[in-house]
């Protein structure tokens, strides 16, 4: 018998004004998947992340995680039980050095009961490890620019600073938001070693990506979503060779 799905989603239905974002859309995650939602613009990716995070409410449907039912959760207690995510538009602390945005991952439940932080209770040693995080997602430790203020560094840094977010939290699963997305071809190279680092610590990532080329070099399963609607599942280059994939991205006379 297989173990039983990392994450379980069953039936996702979300509505917007009498318009429907989701549809009835359906779809397993196993432990250390890099489990690609790729599709047009419009197509419900975000919303689906939003509704799995408990950013939103769906009008129907299940979310397991380990077997639990954590359908309609806030986010804080699903991020307490192992999921983090990044944004598609960035939400750092702009105020704050980039260290300082993970302060409060650090103290969070999650982090403590799972040992994220050993430090005691001084505060130099919380910035120790925030550095530390820092350090491991990209950032150059004995440079200044885990000290800068988030609203000045460029978008490379700050989408590694969303994911070191993540990553003080100690979770199971990450949902990563268009984290390529704003990138150029050499950060993008640089970002590829963290998603195979992650995958290899037995984080599990779903990715939402416009990036295909970049995708399927980490993603092991894609699921395809067109009008809120689930096309297909699969192997990235089956999916991408799917004809209902292949008419929503370069419509009919394309295919």
């Amino acid at each position: 018998m297989s173990a039983e799905p990392i994450l379980s989603i069953k039936g996702i239905t979300k509505t917007f004004g009498g318009l429907k974002a989701l549809v009835d859309v359906s779809f397993d995650i196993e432990k250390g998947d890099v489990f690609g939602i790729i599709g047009p613009n419009g197509s419900g990716k975000t919303t689906l992340i939003n509704c799995i995070t408990g950013f939103i409410r769906t009008e129907s449907g299940q979310v397991r995680f380990r077997g639990k039912d954590i359908t309609g959760w806030k986010p804080h207690k699903i991020a307490d039980m192992g999921i983090a995510r990044t944004f598609q538009i960035m939400r750092p602390y702009y105020s704050l050095p980039a260290f300082k945005n993970l302060i409060i991952p650090l103290w969070s439940p999650r982090a403590r009961k799972t040992g994220g932080w050993r430090g005691g209770g001084k505060h130099g040693d919380r910035d120790t490890v925030a550095v530390d995080i820092l350090e491991e997602i990209g950032f150059e430790r004995d440079s200044r620019v885990p000290y800068k203020l988030a609203s000045t560094l460029p978008t490379g840094y700050q989408k590694r600073l969303e994911l070191a977010r993540c990553m003080a939290l100690r979770p199971d699963v990450i949902f990563c938001d268009e984290v390529f997305s704003g990138l150029s071809m050499s950060e993008i190279a640089g970002m590829v070693p963290l998603i195979e680092k992650m995958k290899s610590e037995g984080i599990t990532l779903i990715m939402v990506e416009h990036r295909l080329r970049e995708l399927f070099k980490v993603a092991n399963r894609v699921m395809a979503l067109n009008f809120g609607e689930k096309l297909t599942e699969g192997e990235p280059l089956d999916v991408i060779e799917n004809k209902q994939v292949r008419e929503a991205y370069l419509g009919s006379e394309g295919v």
